[in-house]
């Protein structure tokens, strides 16, 4: 088999697969900027069987070295564990989290959403009620009422941290990123490189923007987070290495939880300490009427990040046959939902294909901080954006097993 045979092969593997969770859901689980005749290709053959995609699986992976193209095979075997669900494998969670992640997801232990809960609790303004009540008066008062003021404000946004990203490694000059609010989509945001120095930012205009968060979304989406992400490593690996296999991105894969991991660590790569807060209290905050309130912004983020494992624990609960009124019990509880965030969410933590992905957040997050506390952090940033890497490859998982013995 020649390296263009298999890698039309493997292109293809994906293709269908993601074709499969595409027709029900309307979702999809696959950036692709390969050749658009293999897309066409794909699209034209008969709806494929999901357990003729794990057998072609293990024929790819046959063909592979495993010892020198990791990365290539943690992609199939993640591709793999998702046509095996979709045959009709059901694992347990955490079984088929870590073939399709690379690590192995555990319930975080309610200790550390209490710890979260008092950070908040010391991060918000001092006013009546109960916390959730407490956060959600603060996100009020930070609501952009006019959507039609975002796109020039993630263009500010963009600008500042495309600048200061542009410390750590080198940007092309003439780079793009546009703004374009949406509706009738489940995200919140969503960034896109369309190939090239042309990417997106999309804004789901259906749910309220806290001014508070624009740094926070627009590095994640952005700079230095998946926009950056994707256009280095296409120009990098693709142009620069003949790293075609990168056209090719499998979403629930472990190369994923990095990136969400890299996104919500991208604001304080960035913005250490009170600088988010400083810049937006001078750029943007004033013409809104927004003061300072005495909230830490840092402190409320890292807070939300914690609690993304609320999700991964409520996934765990779902998985275990919870009824939607536990799990809204649970997310009101312990991520501070009101009803209209609960029933945004039951949705998405239902048992799934996709229900792996949720762990990607916390767990990525937690990975991802941990390997940058390092005296190297620039160096390993640029790696995180220039480099195949998997969760292997940045340590130990979260309960300090060895990452690299549970991904097998």
């Amino acid at each position: 088999m020649t390296d263009q045979v298999w890698l039309r092969d493997y292109a293809m593997l994906a293709l269908l697969i993601d074709r499969l969770i595409a027709a029900p859901s309307g979702g999809a689980v696959l950036i692709y900027r390969g050749p658009d005749e293999w897309r066409t290709q794909a699209g034209a053959q008969s709806p494929p069987r999901p357990g003729r995609l794990a057998e072609e699986a293990d024929r790819l992976l046959d063909a592979l070295a495993s010892e020198q193209a990791p990365y290539l095979v943690a992609q199939i075997r993640a591709m793999r564990a998702v046509a095996r669900y979709l045959d009709g494998e059901r694992l347990p969670l955490a079984e088929y989290a870590q073939q399709c992640l690379g690590l192995r997801p555990r319930p975080l232990p309610e200790s550390v959403f209490e710890e979260a809960h008092e950070l908040l609790d010391a991060a918000l303004p001092k006013t009546r009620g109960s916390l959730a009540e407490r956060l959600r008066a603060w996100q009020r008062t930070h609501t952009l009422t006019r959507m039609e003021r975002l796109p020039d404000l993630v263009g500010r946004a963009v600008a500042e941290t495309r600048a200061r990203t542009e410390t750590i490694v080198t940007l092309p000059a003439d780079e793009s990123v546009g703004c374009q609010v949406v509706g009738g989509v489940s995200y919140h945001a969503a960034g896109h490189h369309h190939g090239g120095t042309e990417s997106t930012i999309f804004i789901n205009g259906d749910l309220p923007f806290n001014l508070a968060d624009l740094l926070y979304i627009v590095a994640h989406e952005g700079h230095p987070g998946h926009i950056a992400e994707s256009l280095l490593k296409e120009r990098l690996l693709v142009d620069g290495q003949g790293r075609a296999d990168q056209r090719v991105r499998f979403m629930l894969s472990p190369s994923f939880l990095i990136s969400e991991g890299l996104g919500l660590c991208a604001q304080e790569i960035l913005f250490p300490g009170d600088e988010a807060q400083t810049w937006l209290a001078g750029a943007v905050l004033p013409e809104f009427g927004i003061r300072r309130d005495g909230s830490d912004l840092a402190a409320i983020h890292h807070a939300k990040n914690v609690l993304w494992g609320v999700w991964g624990n409520a996934a765990f609960l779902a998985a275990e046959g919870s009824s939607d009124a536990r799990l809204g019990d649970y997310l009101a509880r312990w991520a501070l939902y009101d009803e209209s965030e609960i029933a945004r969410t039951l949705n998405l933590l239902r048992p799934s294909v996709m229900s792996p992905y949720i762990f990607g957040y916390v767990h990525g997050w937690r990975l991802v901080r941990r390997w940058l506390d390092a005296p190297d952090r620039r160096a390993r940033v640029r790696r995180l954006l220039t480099e195949q890497l998997l969760p292997a490859d940045l340590g130990r998982n979260d309960d300090g097993g060895d990452i690299a013995s549970e991904s097998g």
